[in-house]
């Protein structure tokens, strides 16, 4: 249980940096559809947002969680030589990555769609590079259990990120309306998208200048016989996460191309971008726990090996029950939004609870996923990808065109059921875990119990609608404490 305790801690740590920034950049939602021209801008944000979060994939090439199984390895008599090979792979092919995209930005915007759009193309390239370099010193704080030097950096770049957003979309609006000349000679109305990339660019390289006390104070070396291993074994983990991230984002990339017949297809992109956005809260929950259990589970099944199986089990549980309150919560509460966000994008809403459930499916994808980390059979985590997204891209194919945004929700949900069932049962024959099926069963009738009762119950005052539902979460709070406060006076 003291394991359960530490990761619970860590994932506390690492959860500030990441749900705070997260939350904040999930306010930044509001501010942006507030004040960019239209759905259509934001629209261009959600797509070469999409191209990010795949290109990151690409340039990290599995080599953070490689690091982390090489420098727990029983042989490892030398991490360090791990770190600082890593380091010199991801730092070369981030250089390649910004001459490449240099070298042909013209035809590369035109490819995308934005042949005017240059400057934000090349901006968009170099946040990745950096982002993808700093994937490894952020790793190494990860290992070493420095959590807290890892969520000051991180709220560090959050906060410079914050600034920025803030004076060139409500700071220098103001000033314009009031002095135009003032700012006139760098701030436009007409750049509003441009300043996103702007601020996300200044943030990246003032972090990457804060982490330069984990990139000195060691030798450098190039082990070519560690990195083909590394290779090897991340490979496999790069298809995952090209798979994976696809499924992410194969809506938001390809929305334009899907649904080039329906009339306001950037419209509808912009809003489904937008929508999703408010699931973002259990993408905040799934980050801060990946961050603590990644290297949690290498570290323990190197300390007790097969008997950290019911640690493991007892983590599953607790990531459900603590998702499905995030669930309820989540959507108890959620026409509050209403009130900072346009009508325009409202409109949407209703796929919210769809989308929340695909990302609780995911998070139950990523527990599983430590059958074959720990097993070295990192290749079925790329087969399970391939096949989530197949699914996934054949209900976009055939379903957008007519559903728009719609489909895109459902095919996330569906997707993403069929890989955790696909995980599961593969799981249970390379690496069996007796996961506590018949709870984790209970609990989620019961949020789907109370969830219905909660937003379907025919209560038009809002004073008693929310009343009934604050009582509702309440039951699903005391059902969980119970059983916790029991074991806790037994032992």
């Amino acid at each position: 249980m003291s394991g359960l305790k530490s990761l619970a801690k860590d994932t506390v740590i690492y959860g500030l940096s990441s749900i705070l920034g997260k939350f904040l950049n999930w306010c930044f939602v509001f501010l942006y559809i507030n004040v960019l021209k239209s759905a259509s801008d934001y629209g261009i944000v959600t797509n070469l947002y999409a191209y990010m979060a795949l290109l990151l994939i690409l340039l990290t090439y599995g080599m953070e969680t490689g690091f982390f199984r090489f420098a727990n390895d029983k042989e490892c008599d030398n991490p360090m030589s791990v770190y600082s090979t890593t380091l010199i792979s991801l730092a070369t092919t981030s250089i390649l990555f910004i001459i490449g995209v240099a070298i042909f930005l013209n035809p590369i915007s035109a490819i995308m769609g934005y042949p005017n759009g240059q400057a934000c193309i090349m901006m968009l390239a170099i946040i990745i590079a950096i982002d993808a370099f700093m994937s490894l010193p952020f790793a190494y704080l990860r290992y070493q259990k420095k959590a807290l030097r890892f969520a000051t950096l991180k709220l560090i770049s959050i906060a410079l990120n914050i600034a920025l957003n803030l004076f060139f979309f409500l700071l220098c609006p103001y000033i314009y309306k009031h002095n135009p000349e003032a700012v006139s000679w760098f701030f436009s109305y007409d750049k509003l998208v441009y300043y996103i990339f702007v601020s996300n660019l200044a943030s990246s390289f003032i972090t990457l200048l804060l982490l330069i006390p984990e990139l000195k104070g060691f030798k450098y070396t190039f082990n070519p016989a560690l990195w083909k291993r590394m290779i090897r074994y991340s490979f496999p983990i790069l298809i995952l996460g090209i798979a994976g991230i696809m499924n992410q984002t194969f809506d938001k990339m390809f929305y334009p191309h899907l649904a080039a017949d329906r009339p306001a297809y950037m419209e509808e992109l912009g809003i489904y971008g937008a929508v999703f956005k408010i699931a973002i809260v259990m993408v905040m929950f799934t980050q801060a726990f990946r961050f603590a259990y990644e290297p949690f589970i290498f570290a323990k099944n190197k300390s007790e090996g097969g008997d950290a199986k019911a640690m493991y089990a007892l983590t599953m549980k607790y990531f459900i029950i603590t998702s499905l309150l995030i669930f309820l919560g989540v959507m108890f509460y959620i026409d509050i939004v209403s009130f900072i966000m346009p009508a325009t994008y409202f409109a949407g809403i209703n796929i919210v609870p769809v989308v929340m459930m695909a990302e609780v499916f995911f998070g139950v994808i990523f527990n599983l996923s430590l059958w074959y980390k720990l097993t070295d059979r990192t290749q079925w985590g790329a087969y399970l990808s391939i096949f989530g997204f197949v699914i996934l891209a054949v209900v976009n194919i055939i379903f957008v065109p007519e559903y728009g945004y719609v489909a895109c929700a459902w095919a996330s949900f569906i997707c993403y059921l069929a890989m955790m069932l696909a995980s599961y049962f593969i799981g249970q024959h390379y690496f069996p875990i007796k996961y506590p099926i018949k709870e984790i069963a209970l609990y989620t009738l019961l949020a789907v119990v109370l969830y219905v009762a909660g937003m379907y119950a025919p209560i038009e005052n809002n004073i008693l609608k929310y009343t009934l539902r604050t009582i509702l979460l309440l039951v699903y709070l005391v059902a969980v404490a119970k059983p916790l406060l029991k074991g806790r006076l037994r032992g």
